[in-house]
């Protein structure tokens, strides 16, 4: 068990710098490119994956047994897989990416990492009837105290509609909503499928949506003439090998085995690392007293939820 906390840790701590990795690529490509372009990496990881496991099963039958079985999706399965697409990829990564380039990293962390963990445990009681406990809930209770710490600094001002920086907000708000659509949807499907195969066909449908989103968009001669900037080939790299490969397997095989409440409780210590880095980085972000103060309470409660 000791294993599935620290591989969550290590989730929390590549998925925290992914919103610098955004905020640096948005000013060379619009939002959705650098999501086409990370799909598209993912993809091709797959794809020579697959190619190796087609090599190696000719030398092993059983193995090719065992990947057939793993396979075998049913109608609902494809269902929730293509919902998983769009909630998961393309319209997560469109609004996440949309409010870095508006508001900066940190916010969008915050908003994401927030209301999340709340609606995803809210989800969970209905679909899987999971129960929270007094302790668990106020675990929560204070979590999002020092959540809204850290988002507005203590000013509740900064979430005002009237705010030149609302529509960042508002893309910033949908992508809580989207992920816990996405995780809910994905926990039904590795119940009794390999989450690694799910994860790659999330991927192959994501890239082509994606592709349909930046031809709409009228963006796709920027991602071409751009496709061969190093600085976006090692920026897709790490969102495409360290976010998706390795952190959406971690994320589903720590569902597998915790409850979703406490699974994503771990999501509340991602903005405050996003705010350590974006501050080490000087990403024109300002980290005041009531935000440092926010994110301790915020690590409090998570240890709150997580007791035994």
């Amino acid at each position: 068990m000791l294993v599935i906390y620290l591989e969550l840790i290590l989730m929390i701590f590549v998925w925290s710098f992914s919103f610098i990795i955004v905020d640096i690529s948005v000013d060379f490509i619009p939002p959705l490119a650098i999501a086409l372009y990370r799909f598209i990496i993912v993809s091709f990881i797959f794809l020579i994956a697959d190619i190796y496991k087609k090599i190696n099963n000719y030398r092993s039958s059983s193995k090719n047994i065992e990947n057939k079985t793993n396979t075998q999706f049913s109608k609902n399965d494809w269902i929730l897989i293509l919902i998983a697409s769009f909630t998961g990829i393309s319209l997560f990564f469109l609004a996440q990416y949309s409010a870095i380039e508006l508001i900066g990293p940190s916010l969008p962390a915050l908003f994401v990492c927030l209301l999340a963990p709340v609606i995803i445990a809210l989800l969970a009681l209905v679909f899987f009837k999971e129960k929270l406990n007094l302790l668990k809930i106020l675990g929560f209770i204070i979590a999002t105290v020092g959540g809204f710490l850290l988002v507005t600094g203590g000013n509740l001002n900064t979430l005002s509609p009237k705010s030149q920086n609302f529509l960042g907000y508002l893309f910033a708000l949908m992508t809580p909503l989207l992920w816990s659509i996405y995780s809910t949807s994905t926990k039904k499907i590795i119940k009794s499928r390999s989450s690694i195969i799910m994860n790659k066909y999330i991927a192959y449908f994501g890239t082509i949506e994606l592709i349909f989103f930046l031809l709409i968009s009228g963006e796709i001669l920027i991602f071409i003439v751009n496709f061969l900037n190093l600085i976006l080939f090692l920026s897709a790299l790490y969102l495409g090998l360290g976010c998706y490969v390795l952190g959406y397997y971690i994320w589903q095989n720590s569902q597998k085995l915790l409850k979703s409440s406490k699974v994503a409780s771990f999501l509340y210590i991602e903005p405050f690392l996003t705010l350590i880095f974006s501050f080490l980085l000087q990403r024109s972000e300002t980290i005041l007293f009531w935000n440092i103060i926010g994110g301790v309470i915020v690590l409090i409660a998570v240890l709150i939820i997580n007791y035994e």
